[in-house]
């Protein structure tokens, strides 16, 4: 039987990029939730959204999901500090697996966002991955700036231009290139396709355990 994997996106786009990641495996089944407002209430300084996220959490474990994985460190930051534990079916956190990644590698690496907001959140989960797993990280972190707009307007096209700009700048520096963010992943898969450079995200990092993912995602959470 067919496992049911509900995906908590901030942003559309986001799907396309999971799906091509499972296409492959057809033990899971992905039902897709988008919620767009929410990065813009972050974005804006509110800070008491933690009812919001637990609501949205059980609205989507009540339509019966064996696990939700979460692609989003502003809902990950978010669900911290809500009270889920007592859903009965495990929550993946995709940070954590791109954490994994980059805790891993031992050289000098460079981290660029595109999305400002979601900077302090992402490092402060990194440094505290890092710190629990006993491992020293050496990472530069850089924000493409005046970006992000680009993808929340749909511009797709000069938002990955914007980010193979930076890559093909930042390469010049000769430490390990890597994005943090899901939406930038297209971008650095046409960098590494034209220059053989290896660039590390989290859909690379999903990637990795995509293959016995329905034991891996219970193994993760507990």
């Amino acid at each position: 039987m067919r496992k049911k994997l509900g995906c908590l996106h901030a942003h559309h786009s986001n799907i396309e990029y999971i799906e091509q990641i499972f296409q492959k495996n057809k033990e899971i089944e992905l039902i897709h939730f988008v919620d767009p407002g929410l990065i813009h209430q972050v974005s804006k300084g509110v800070t008491e959204l933690t009812y919001k996220i637990r609501e949205q959490i059980q609205w989507m474990a009540s339509c019966d999901l064996d696990a939700i994985l979460i692609t989003c460190t502003n809902y990950i930051v978010l669900l911290d500090d809500c009270d889920v534990h007592a859903l009965s079916i495990p929550i993946i956190k995709m940070d954590e697996l791109y954490f994994e990644l980059i805790c891993n590698e031992r050289q000098p690496q460079i981290i660029l966002f595109t999305n400002p907001v979601t900077v302090e959140g992402t490092m402060t989960r990194l440094h505290q991955y890092a710190n629990k797993q006993g491992k020293l990280i050496d990472v530069t972190v850089k924000v493409i700036e005046q970006t992000f707009d680009l993808i929340m307007q749909g511009k797709n096209k000069a938002y990955n231009e914007a980010i193979l700009y930076t890559l093909h700048h930042e390469a010049k520096e000769q430490r390990q290139l890597s994005v943090a963010q899901l939406s930038m992943v297209n971008a650095a898969q046409q960098f590494e396709e034209k220059t053989a450079i290896p660039i590390m995200h989290p859909l690379k990092a999903l990637g990795t355990v995509v293959e016995n993912f329905s034991y891996v995602a219970f193994e993760l959470t507990e």
